[in-house]
């Protein structure tokens, strides 16, 4: 009986260490899409603009 308790152990462990993981990386990826959103878009140069060397 002690294998299958220390089986099912072994899987909830590796369970919230995973499901540890995603929840870091879903954090991650939403508060870079933030960044992303908040940040000014690039001003583009005039059509009319001289050039310079």
């Amino acid at each position: 009986m002690t294998k299958k308790t220390d089986w099912t152990g072994k899987a909830a462990m590796a369970g919230a260490a995973i499901g540890s993981a995603a929840l870091a990386a879903a954090l991650l990826y939403a508060s870079r899409r933030k960044e992303r959103a908040e940040k000014p878009e690039p001003k583009e140069p005039h059509a009319d603009a001289p050039e310079t060397d």
